[in-house]
């Protein structure tokens, strides 16, 4: 449609707007501690978690973990992740939201109705002109944010080049990649920054720059002042990759499925 980059955000949640982290560490080990496996830390997670999250499990484990197990698994994880809420939001989650001055919407592989009441709690659903979460509970046909993201932005009417998506994972650059989205990643959730980086998208250590730098300034506040992109282009880096070639580290879905809204997906170590 050829609007310029900045006219809309799509938002994840969990890792990016949610400070959640801790939970998600304290959750996974309850699931691991229930098969005697060892705990694992922050530092841990942030540099192997990947989807699949069975495929993640099952290095973990040491072993294939099969669907029916998973299941108990994904049950389990969501009970320990319930109780430990609620949890703080990102420090800088507030300023970041105002600072936008195009739309903006919420894209999250959390449960939807959850996510909607966790955004009135946090008073923050003003900000957002759409929000979508997963309208299934629990399973494991799609678990990647891709043909979500389309389905979200068909909703919105917005072509992927009008867009820069903001997350934190390897899964959220394959997604803005297969709706052809521009992305900027925050180094301050689930992954590792140097995997992130090693998508090919700029990574950003606050959600005010990861802003900053959607809106096509290369200087966020805090860093040293460079020149801008020129009016209605789009940054190089937040484009997505060349074609044949794509985000390393994770596999995209190989199809978008006819009905999103009502898939089921497992939303552990959710975005």
């Amino acid at each position: 449609m050829g609007a310029r980059p900045g006219r809309h955000l799509v938002w994840d949640w969990n890792g990016t707007l949610l400070d959640d982290l801790s939970l998600v560490i304290a959750a996974t080990n309850a699931v691991f501690a229930s098969l005697g496996a060892p705990r694992i830390d922050a530092d841990h997670h942030r540099q192997r978690f990947r989807r699949p999250i069975a495929d993640y499990y099952a290095e973990v484990l040491g072993r294939p973990v099969e669907p029916v197990e998973f299941d108990r698994l994904n049950y389990l994880f969501h009970e320990a992740y319930q109780a430990g809420m609620p949890c703080a939001l990102t420090g800088d989650a507030p300023v970041a939201l105002r600072g936008w001055s195009g739309t903006q919407s919420l894209l999250s592989m959390w449960f939807h109705e959850e996510l909607v009441l966790a955004l009135a709690s946090y008073r923050l659903t003003e900000h957002f002109t759409r929000v979508d979460g997963l309208r299934r509970r629990l399973g494991r046909e799609i678990d990647h944010k891709g043909p979500y993201l389309a389905d979200h932005l068909a909703a919105l009417q917005l072509d992927g080049a009008e867009v820069v998506l903001i997350g934190d994972t390897v899964d959220d650059a394959h997604a803005a990649a297969s709706v052809g989205a521009g992305c900027v990643l925050y180094a301050g959730g689930f992954t590792a920054s140097q995997q992130l980086r090693a998508t090919g998208y700029p990574v950003a250590d606050s959600l005010v720059d990861a802003v900053a730098l959607a809106a096509g300034d290369p200087a966020p506040p805090g860093r040293a002042a460079g020149s801008r992109h020129p009016a209605g282009s789009r940054p190089a880096a937040l484009s997505p990759p060349a074609a044949g070639s794509s985000p390393a580290a994770q596999s995209p879905p190989a199809a978008r499925p006819a009905e999103v809204a009502g898939a089921a997906v497992d939303a552990s170590g959710s975005g």
